[in-house]
């Protein structure tokens, strides 16, 4: 890497508040730096619980955490609430959506990826996504009302009891199926909702021939097993061809109805703000970036988190995977080079420091795959999985109340937050 031309930087714009765009900003605290933090959104969000909120077992204020209040006590650090629509870069600005322009002497994009559908047709538009706290909100609407709607008007459903489809057998397809056959148990059971259970369907599609296609096959077993000891019917090696109002489509032919289609079979970075770069793309429209997280051509910007396809370093040619460790070390790298140019040193190649992955299946039931070591699973790997959410997880209110739920919840299955507050418009 070269050392950079310019020695003084007053001006770092992060455009994103997720985790990558958090720990950016957190690296540049108080330092001689000024930096403003845009996000469409006045809150921070912790993705990987958003399945409990889709499902009843969270609040959506358990997963988010204002901005403002993160910074609050860092003088450099401003927030500007808008969504950045294009980026300028030979005129070094970003251009909101109200037409507001920013300018920068370094930018870090840190805006994330949307929802993947790999041009299914109908998949847009009759699939729910989980990628926002919108979309958790949406879904957990959806499901509660589906559920009164079975038991009101059974007719309307195959068998008299809805189906519920979830497209993708990663982490978060994994953690959706079980939560949904739990959140139907405490419907029936606690809620007294009646439907019939018995032919109250769950169904996993996953393309491959296995689930968490990341993990090793013991860790892949154990996930399929106690998926289907707990009635979710995992189907392998089924593709999906169309989604429709009345289910999914798979390529073999074969139809599946469905109450509810919920999508969690990838994410894109393909959208106007990656395609007003100019910058050559990897898979999944991520941004291909130098060994330092900066765009080629542009020494200027940094691409971190699920935005760019992020090197593993040292000898491996493969892009680090898109999760929260990886956008967490990323935007800390970014910040380490930004200051390195402030000191006019050179900047470093970035190394993903691989601490394992998890995905938990259900109440007790999760593994989690360390570096190295042996696969904890079952209650082991529930508990891992508990403690790692819990330190990363953003507030000391929210670490609070979700560990009270999940406790509460261990000993017992209360009446939670199984409310159905859709947004009705109404005629004054």
């Amino acid at each position: 890497m070269g050392t950079a031309t310019r020695t003084s930087i007053q001006r770092v714009v992060v455009i994103g508040a997720g985790f990558a765009g958090l720990a950016t900003t957190r690296h540049l605290s108080n330092k001689p730096v000024e930096v403003t933090l845009v996000d469409q959104h006045n809150f921070h969000t912790f993705q990987p619980l958003l399945y409990q909120v889709a499902t009843a077992g969270l609040e959506p204020a358990d997963v988010a955490y204002p901005v403002r209040t993160i910074f609050g006590r860092a003088p450099n650090v401003r927030f500007r609430h808008g969504r950045v629509t294009r980026i300028d870069v030979e005129a070094r600005e970003i251009i909101l959506a109200d037409a507001d322009r920013l300018s920068y002497d370094l930018l870090v994009m840190a805006s994330g990826a949307t929802t993947n559908y790999y041009g299914v047709p109908g998949a847009p538009e009759h699939a729910l996504p989980l990628y926002t706290l919108s979309d958790a909100r949406r879904l957990r609407n959806s499901v509660l009302a589906c559920l009164e709607a079975a038991e009101s008007r059974p007719e309307d459903f195959d068998d008299g009891a809805p189906t519920f489809v979830v497209v993708g057998a990663g982490p978060t397809g994994v953690e959706m199926a079980g939560a949904l056959v739990e959140l139907i148990d405490v419907a029936v059971r606690r809620d007294r909702v009646r439907i019939d259970s018995q032919h109250t369907r769950v169904v996993l599609l996953e393309s491959t021939d296995s689930v968490l296609g990341a993990f090793v096959p013991e860790a892949q077993r154990y996930a399929t097993e106690s998926l289907r000891a707990r009635a979710v019917e995992v189907r392998l090696s089924s593709v999906v061809s169309e989604v429709t109002e009345s289910g999914v489509r798979l390529t073999s032919g074969e139809h599946i109805g469905a109450s509810m289609v919920v999508w969690a079979a990838g994410v894109t970075v393909n959208s106007p703000l990656a395609d007003s770069l100019g910058a050559s793309r990897a898979s999944g429209g991520r941004l291909d970036v130098r060994p330092d997280l900066s765009l080629e051509g542009h020494p200027d910007i940094f691409v971190v988190g699920d935005a760019a396809a992020v090197p593993t370093g040292g000898e491996s040619p493969r892009p680090c995977p898109q999760l929260a460790p990886v956008a967490i070390q990323s935007g800390a790298h970014a910040a380490r080079q930004i200051l390195h140019r402030l000191a006019g040193e050179a900047t470093e190649p970035f190394t993903y420091h691989d601490k394992g992955i998890m995905a938990t299946i259900g109440r007790r039931a999760a593994v989690t795959q360390l570096r190295r070591g042996p696969v904890l699973r079952g209650t082991a790997g529930w508990l891992a999985w508990l403690g790692l959410h819990l330190v990363y997880l953003v507030g000391f209110r929210n670490r609070i109340v979700v560990l009270v739920n999940w406790a509460w919840r261990y000993l017992d299955w209360p009446s939670g937050p199984r409310l159905i507050l859709a947004d009705v418009e109404r005629d004054d």
